[in-house]
């Protein structure tokens, strides 16, 4: 199973709303054929791995870490093949949480007489298809909150300045977590102070993530550099509300953006909750929100957040002006305070890495050897 999921990983940014799998066929003790599903409308991976392993399948153990499909979609369904091809034994990893899957495959195998086992590692199943099990049962993205802080939880200095907090390998390992992504979300401030590409820096081949910029009014130039053509799947959006005018947001219409006129909060800005909706419609299933301080207070406080990555530069800024990882007012009483789990840490060169989820639904890491 742990092979299963070093290959089901090979394709992360690559699959988007779809789960990462990975599947081989055993025979003996040896492993007979394998795959890994890498790009929608592509062969699911049980069937990569059913093929490759032609004849030994026959008598064969599949297994792999999400229950094979038992409908049509882009391809046939897993199951018909995994029964033709003669598998006598299915181990599964997880019961997958598509409404249309969810336990059908595994009973149209067993009534095959095929024999199933599962789960087998099932935390760290559900943790390699996080994005996956968050956007299929509520059609919402799976959102991580990115933070670069000094050791006191700031995220600039009171004039603005926080180029850079975090060190290079730091910076390197943030283009990697945007290149996984979906989109990148940022708040107009962090448009207007920094200009930023909002791309995912890794080479020629790189995957894109789509940028979000939230700004209620439109108050950035639609000449801001997040705009610029690139390698992504989509355009890049603006979303706003009706205080931005007709015709600044025909101008970012014009700069290539796709522009959502979303409704207003009590305080004016943008509906987050209506912007995640409109994110989910288009099928983006997983954010990589990198604030500031106030987008961050208010995706917190809608409880949109699933995780949060927070680099900690060894720096003091201190002050009660620089700005801080969250902004708002803030809860009057620590029973208020948000609780995460599943707490990791790693260096990454001269900076902590510290890992963490909203909750206790996903907060089981993966293995290491996984």
């Amino acid at each position: 199973m742990r092979r299963a999921l070093r290959l089901a990983r090979r394709a992360e940014g690559e699959v988007g709303h779809y789960p990462l799998v990975g599947a081989l066929v055993v025979k003996a003790g040896r492993v007979a054929g394998q795959g890994y599903f890498q790009l929608p409308g592509e062969p699911h991976a049980e069937v990569k791995a059913i093929a490759a392993a032609g004849t030994k399948a026959r008598g064969a153990t599949l297994v792999l870490n999400l229950e094979p499909c038992c409908h049509w979609g882009r391809t046939p369904p897993c199951t018909d093949t995994v029964i033709r091809a003669g598998i006598r034994r299915v181990v599964a990893g997880m019961t997958d949480p598509n409404p249309k899957v969810a336990g059908n495959g595994f009973r149209r195998l067993r009534q095959a007489g095929l024999e199933v086992v599962t789960p087998v590692l099932e935390p760290e199943c559900r943790r390699l298809n996080e994005v996956f099990v968050k956007f299929i049962t509520t059609r919402l993205p799976f959102v991580v909150l990115k933070v670069g802080a000094t050791l006191d939880g700031k995220i600039a200095t009171r004039a603005g300045e926080s180029r850079w907090i975090t060190g290079a390998a730091a910076r390197r390992e943030v283009h990697r977590l945007r290149a996984k992504a979906d989109a990148v979300m940022v708040g107009a401030a962090t448009v207007m102070r920094d200009d930023p590409e909002l791309t995912a820096r890794l080479g020629k081949k790189v995957r894109h993530p789509r940028p979000v910029v939230v700004d209620e009014a439109l108050r950035i130039s639609p000449r801001s550099r997040f705009l610029r053509p690139c390698p992504r799947k989509g355009k890049p959006i603006v979303a706003t509300t009706r205080r931005a005018g007709p015709k600044r947001i025909r101008a970012f219409a014009a700069a290539g953006a796709e522009v959502l006129v979303l409704p207003q909060d009590r305080q004016g800005r943008v509906d987050v909750r209506a912007m995640m909706r409109a994110l989910g419609e288009r099928e983006i299933a997983s954010v990589l929100l990198e604030g500031g301080a106030e987008l961050n207070a208010s995706m917190v406080a809608a409880g949109l957040v699933d995780k949060v990555i927070v680099f900690v530069a060894p720096k003091l800024l201190g002050g009660w002006k620089s700005r801080p990882m969250i902004g708002g007012q803030g809860p009057a009483r620590l029973r208020k305070a948000l609780p995460l789990s599943g707490l990791s840490a790693r260096r990454v060169g001269e900076d902590l890495m510290l890992t963490a989820y909203v909750g206790a639904r996903l907060a089981v890491p993966l293995p290491k050897k996984a």
